[in-house]
């Protein structure tokens, strides 16, 4: 790998058998070094999760076109961090983290592994962003939305992303996107959430299920308004949770 040339750390919460990942390393420029460090298993809807006592270890396997492949025995910020420490031979100019099977437009940000994975690369000053796209089959079409993904790519590689700034791109199934909006995340949550079975001995157990709500569904601003019109959408995230509006307002109600 050259210093001249730009490098891209890329990580998934599929793991590595997933297409999408695959599918990534494929939008990105000719130009560029890639490394792929993944998780061996698949870490969906673990958020920033990350191990703290057992042992992470790195499997090296055959290269994939232009793109250097790994996998870590752990989750998408592990594969992130591991990679940052002791795997890519410099510091990225850029993480990206998918193309994750299932959308992560709304309130999926805060569980999703994906961007776990670009939150992380965030976190240490790289300009990181995930890739969603709205199908969770195995067998999704990747290619309708890869000229666009690797507009986006190319887009982040001129400019880097303000500071504390990543962001969670979410793409429209089965078409080709009409183009990119850059939006907020719709407000809304999950209902009916767990479903219940009972095993050959009675017992029941719960499988995670349920819908999303929009709880705002004519505002034309948002990730979910875009996605449903045929647009790729593209929301800025910050990793700094910090409600800074309302420490002035709540500043004299604890000061005790």
């Amino acid at each position: 790998m050259q210093a001249s040339r730009p490098l891209i750390l890329i990580s998934n919460d599929d793991s590595i058998a997933a297409p999408g990942l695959l599918a990534l390393v494929d939008c990105c420029p000719a130009e560029a070094d890639v490394v792929v460090v993944a998780p061996a298993e698949p870490h969906s809807g673990q958020s920033s999760a990350l191990s703290v006592n057992k042992p992470l270890r790195i499997n090296s396997l055959p290269d994939y076109r232009q793109a250097r492949l790994f996998t870590v025995s752990g989750t998408p910020v592990d594969c992130i961090k591991l990679a940052l420490n002791a795997i890519v031979p410099r510091r990225p100019d850029l993480v990206l983290a998918g193309i994750n099977h299932g959308s992560n437009s709304g309130c999926n940000v805060i569980y999703s592994g994906t961007m776990g994975a670009v939150l992380e690369g965030c976190n240490v000053g790289i300009t990181s962003c995930g890739f969603s796209l709205l199908h969770h089959s195995m067998k999704a079409d990747f290619s309708l939305s890869a000229p666009l993904v690797n507009a986006v790519i190319a887009r982040l590689l001129e400019q880097p992303l303000p500071d504390g700034v990543c962001l969670n791109v979410n793409i429209p199934a089965r078409i080709v996107p009409e183009g990119v909006r850059v939006c907020r995340a719709a407000r809304g949550h999950w209902t009916e959430e767990y479903r219940k079975y009972l095993d050959p001995s009675g017992a029941p157990f719960y499988w995670l299920t349920g819908q999303f709500v929009n709880l705002e569904p004519d505002a034309e601003d948002t990730d979910e308004y875009w996605l449903a019109r045929g647009y790729m959408s593209a929301v800025p995230v910050t990793v700094d949770q910090t409600a800074a509006g309302s420490v002035s307002d709540l500043a004299p109600r604890f000061d005790i």
